[in-house]
């Protein structure tokens, strides 16, 4: 996360994630672990009521810039979560100047209606209302 706030105010405050473990990281487990040298992260354990969990990593060291991630390139590109009301949803989240690829759609089988958008590093958001 190249700005753990927005990132927080993102995952926290509009989809509802709650956190559980805040830790600064290092030492040789985390450089091996990741395979760099002399890593500083704060790691952020977060979950939904669920228990669906996501782990947000700011690197105090080691540090990237974000890259443009595009839907259709190899590899992890976005995730998916479930929500209630995806109209109530697309709405708050454009009041918070939330980037989002299309509005609320209707699946072709009529099952769900989905809508993508991007967290602050640009990471797609798959939201998804399922209907029947």
């Amino acid at each position: 996360m190249s700005d753990l706030e927005k990132s927080l105010r993102f995952y926290r405050d509009l989809l509802g994630f709650e956190t559980k473990k805040d830790n600064i990281e290092s030492g040789e487990y985390i450089d091996v672990f990741l395979g760099l040298g002399e890593v500083v992260v704060q790691t952020v354990k977060m979950t939904l009521e669920n228990g669906d969990m996501i782990e947000l990593l700011h690197y105090k060291t080691n540090k990237k810039k974000p890259e443009k991630i595009e839907i259709n390139q190899i590899g992890c590109t976005h995730f998916a979560l479930t929500v209630k009301d995806i109209e109530a949803t697309y709405r708050r989240f454009m009041e918070q100047d939330i980037e989002f690829v299309n509005p609320p759609h209707l699946s072709s089988n009529g099952l769900a209606k989905v809508a993508f958008c991007k967290d602050p590093d640009g990471l797609y958001v798959e939201l998804v209302e399922e209907i029947a």
